[in-house]
C-alpha cells in the first residue's frame, strides 16, 4: 500500500511510474477486466459485468495516470520525455476507460 501512495503521490520515478504501473500494471489489470467482463456477459450477468469492467479498471487508471503525471512533473532529465509520458498514459488510459 505505501507503493501505492508513493505512485499516487508522483514520488517514485517517471520510469517506474510508466512501465511498470502505466504500461504493465495497465495492460494487466484492463486486460483481465476485458476478459472477465466479456465472459460475465456471454453469461447474461450485465450489472456484475459492468461493475468488473469498469469499477475495478476505472480507479487503477485514475491512480496510474495521477501518478505518472506527477512523477512526471518531478522528473529532471529531457523534459520531452515527462511530456511524452504524459501524454501516452492519458491518452492510453482515456481510451482503455472508454472501452
Amino acid at each position: 500500500m505505501n507503493t501505492l501512495r508513493r505512485l499516487w503521490r508522483g514520488d517514485l520515478p517517471l520510469s517506474d511510474a510508466f512501465w511498470n504501473w502505466a504500461v504493465i500494471g495497465g495492460i494487466v489489470v484492463n486486460g483481465l477486466t476485458s476478459i472477465v467482463f466479456l465472459i460475465l456477459i456471454m453469461n447474461d450477468y450485465i450489472v456484475t459485468a459492468f461493475i468488473v469492467g469498469y469499477v475495478l479498471s476505472v480507479p487503477y487508471n485514475i491512480v496510474a495516470t495521477v501518478g505518472v503525471w506527477r512523477s512526471a512533473g518531478r522528473y529532471e532529465g529531457e523534459r520531452r520525455w515527462a511530456d511524452l509520458a504524459r501524454i501516452v498514459t492519458v491518452a492510453a488510459m482515456t481510451i482503455l476507460s472508454l472501452t
